[in-house]
Parts: structure tokens; C-alpha cells; sequence
């Protein structure tokens, strides 16, 4: 029987696969980084360091880079998805290391910003909005709302500091309001701003089932500290006097005082909304009490009107 060690040394030695090496060699060493590689490290490498590192070499040359051969972080062909090879020099061998391939890099962008929005109930196409997105050219209201909020915006860039006061967007069923809100969440989102934003109709049946589990509190507290927080439709329903005064008089009397910015949609003006929450779910005329949740908004947000057609019609 053949010695193993004899059989090896025959088939590497055999011609046509001595041919392949080479071709695979010259094919490897005319490559334009690696020649760079070569001669940016020429005093260190020899023919001897290059044959032991071939291997490697070809790794390096076959790979994708900057994501020229990849359509998308799923389809990455590199050997560690979402990284690309670079050569390196140890110990008198050519090594590669793996960093981040600009496909990856998007995508933990990605992931980071959708980490800075917590949202509640809210519909997905909301949430997936952008300031560039929001149609400008059938309403001069519409622009001013936006060139509100990129006010916003620019004073937290310009300052460093986040306004204390957002913006109360109030206008007809279906003309944008949510969509702007959505937008206006991911550019915080993109600037590393945590949002929490949040459908009020629902949250408050929400609130109602926490009592029974024992979450009622942990939920308070989740919203009214939130960085900026984002109220939507408010004032939809008619609400007890127990979500009213304990729940929304809660959440907006400690961002008053800890002078955190919130932004809030609704169908109602100011004074329509006062006159609305007045009056609770069994017909009680509360004045005072509602004055009181006034008094908070208005200290925390600024008015501005959204007018046009509905746009959810078909």
C-alpha cells in the first residue's frame, strides 16, 4: 500500500493542478490592492511570506468590498456577513481582518435609530414617515406646520438642548396630522432623541385593563418621562374623569415641571378641546377640572392649525 505522505506529495506535485496554483497565484498577485499591499509593506515580505499567505490572499481577492458584489446585507458573500477583509501583516505572514461593510454600517444605523422611537398602537405606515414625504403643495398650512417643526429640530442642533415646548397640531379629520408626527419622530430618531409616541384612544383602554394586572404606574411612568413625547389624537372620545385627571393630568403636570417637550394631534382647537373635556362619559360638567388640563398643555405645547382635504378619502 502507498504511504499517505507519498500519495500527498503526488497529487500536489501532479501538473495540472501545479498549473492551477499558479494561475491562481499570478491571478491573486495582479490584483490591485494586493500589489499595494506588497509594496506599501515590501521591506517585510518576501516570495517566501507570499507563498505561506497565498491562502489568505485569495480570501482577500475573491471578497466583496465596499459591497460591490452584494445586493444587500442578506446577500453579502463574504465569508463573515456584514464584513469585509483587510490585509494585515503578523509575524511574517499576510492575515486578514474583517471590519464592517458600509451595507452593515446602514443597517445598525438603521436598527440604532428605530431603537429611539417607542411607539403605542400607532400604524405602521406612521411610523415609517419622513419630513421630505409630507405633500407641500396643495396647502400653505402644511408648510407652515413642517417649518415648525424643523424649528424644533435646528434649535436642538444649533443648542444642544431640547425646546421645552412642542406643538399642538390641531385640524380636520384625516388631512396629516399623524403623518407629520411620525415624520417628525424619526428625524429625532436620527439625531439619537428617544420618542415615545403614542394613540391616545387606545392607550387609555389600555390603562383601564393595567389596573387589573398591576401595570398601571410602570406605564405612566414610561410615557410622562419619555425624552419627547408624541400624543396622538387627542381628545378623540370622550373620557372619564378618571383618565382625564389621573392618567393625562398626571403624565402632562410632570413635563410641565420638568419642562419636557410633547407634541399632540387632535380634531379639536384649544378652547373646543377645553369645552370637550368638560364634560366626562357620564354627561358631568367639570370646568375646573378640564381647565386645569388646559392650563398644562398650553404651557407645554404651541397651537398651529393643519387645514386641507381629507386625505384618507379615496
Amino acid at each position: 500500500m502507498e504511504r499517505i505522505g507519498n500519495a500527498m506529495k503526488r497529487v500536489i506535485n501532479a501538473p495540472a493542478l501545479t498549473a492551477r496554483y499558479d494561475q491562481l497565484r499570478n491571478e491573486v498577485l495582479e490584483n490591485t490592492e494586493v500589489q499595494r499591499f506588497l509594496e506599501e509593506h515590501s521591506q517585510y515580505i518576501d516570495k517566501a511570506v507570499v507563498d505561506k499567505s497565498i491562502g489568505k490572499l485569495y480570501e482577500f481577492v475573491t471578497s466583496s468590498h465596499k459591497c460591490e458584489s452584494c445586493p444587500n446585507l442578506e446577500g453579502c458573500i463574504n465569508v463573515m456577513k456584514g464584513y469585509e477583509p483587510k490585509l494585515i501583516l503578523t509575524a511574517n505572514y499576510i492575515d486578514l481582518d474583517y471590519v464592517i461593510c458600509p451595507n452593515k454600517q446602514i443597517d445598525d444605523e438603521r436598527r440604532k435609530v428605530s431603537k429611539m422611537i417607542e411607539s403605542m398602537h400607532m400604524p405602521k405606515d406612521v411610523m415609517e414617515a419622513r419630513l421630505q414625504d409630507v405633500d407641500l403643495t396643495h396647502d400653505n398650512s402644511r408648510l407652515q406646520v413642517v417649518e415648525a417643526a424643523a424649528r424644533f429640530i435646528n434649535e436642538y442642533v444649533e443648542t444642544g438642548k431640547l425646546p421645552e415646548k412642542g406643538l399642538y397640531i390641531h385640524g380636520p379629520f384625516g388631512t396629516g396630522k399623524s403623518f407629520i408626527l411620525g415624520a417628525m419622530a424619526n428625524e429625532l430618531a436620527n439625531r439619537q432623541i428617544r420618542t415615545v409616541v403614542v394613540y391616545i384612544p387606545e392607550f387609555l383602554r389600555e390603562m383601564k385593563q393595567s389596573i387589573q394586572d398591576q401595570t398601571l404606574n410602570e406605564k405612566i411612568d414610561f410615557v410622562k418621562k419619555a425624552p419627547v413625547l408624541m400624543l396622538d389624537d387627542f381628545g378623540a372620545e370622550s373620557m372619564s374623569a378618571w383618565a382625564r385627571d389621573e392618567v393625562l393630568g398626571t403624565i402632562l403636570q410632570y413635563r410641565m415641571a420638568q419642562e419636557l417637550p410633547t407634541f399632540f394631534t387632535s380634531n379639536f382647537t384649544l378652547d373646543e378641546l377645553e369645552h370637550h373635556l368638560t364634560y366626562t362619559q357620564r354627561g358631568e360638567k367639570e370646568e375646573v377640572k378640564a381647565a386645569r388640563l388646559m392650563e398644562r398643555i398650553r404651557i407645554i405645547s404651541s397651537p398651529i392649525a393643519l387645514r386641507g382635504k381629507n386625505r384618507r378619502r379615496s
